[in-house]
């Protein structure tokens, strides 16, 4: 019997397969983090085993580790845009707006994004919502003082919690802290409302950044926006 968890696991694999079509030889790659772009880095390493040219810039440091354990190229600094990023989401709208970072790269993955010709989202069903807010929106804040950032993202009438790590709060790779934020709407003037508090230094909301969604489900692939 096929469950739940494996039938998403199945479709998040059918999307990153999709993706890796959009795979040309002298491409530079943008890898992104989390459990679907897993199976996008692995089926890159495929393609590199099987003499495809290409270099990829990584979002975080497991993505890193499984480039390298994948065969990958890897570089540390461009000097023009990055052809192709291809990442996951946590939740999806109509729009392809999203929100992601529930893995805790969310700046990394920001600057990447930003930093390409094509962002394309790779996902299972469960990620596409009719209206973004379903879960927190994740915030990267800095440590110092981080209270005051927190009450002041809650006057925002957002409800703050501070993301727990094993031993103490999560740190992100770049040792900053992450506040899981809940709020009853969600819009576009959100972003410059985070971004004016001080000590908010990202936030996981992608306003018209992604270019195509892949988005695996029961019936098959389903693509929205367009890959190009």
């Amino acid at each position: 019997m096929v469950t739940q968890g494996t039938a998403a696991e199945a479709q998040k694999q059918s999307a990153a397969e999709r993706a890796l079509g959009l795979v040309r030889s002298g491409m530079v790659i943008g890898l992104g983090t989390g459990t679907t772009a897993r199976y996008f880095i692995e089926g890159l390493g495929r393609l590199v085993a099987n003499g495809l040219q290409v270099q990829a810039i990584v979002t975080s440091t497991d993505s890193r580790r499984r480039a390298i354990a994948s065969g990958i190229p890897l570089r540390e600094q461009i000097d023009s845009q990055i052809d192709l990023t291809v990442d996951g989401a946590d939740e999806i709208d109509p729009a392809i707006d999203c929100i992601k970072g529930r893995g805790g790269a969310l700046l990394r993955e920001k600057i990447v994004a930003h930093a390409s010709r094509r962002f394309v989202l790779i996902a299972d069903d469960s990620k596409v919502v009719d209206r973004l807010g379903r879960g927190p929106v994740p915030v990267e804040i800095l440590p110092f003082l981080w209270e005051r950032t927190s009450y002041g993202i809650a006057q925002l009438g957002g409800d703050p919690v501070l993301r727990a790590g094993p031993d103490g709060p999560y740190r992100t790779d770049n040792g900053n802290l992450v506040l899981d934020v809940r709020f009853e709407g969600i819009d576009r003037d959100l972003d410059a409302r985070l971004h004016a508090i001080p000590g908010v230094i990202e936030h996981g909301l992608f306003f018209g950044v992604a270019h195509a969604a892949i988005v695996g489900g029961p019936s098959g692939i389903r693509v929205l926006g367009e890959l190009g």
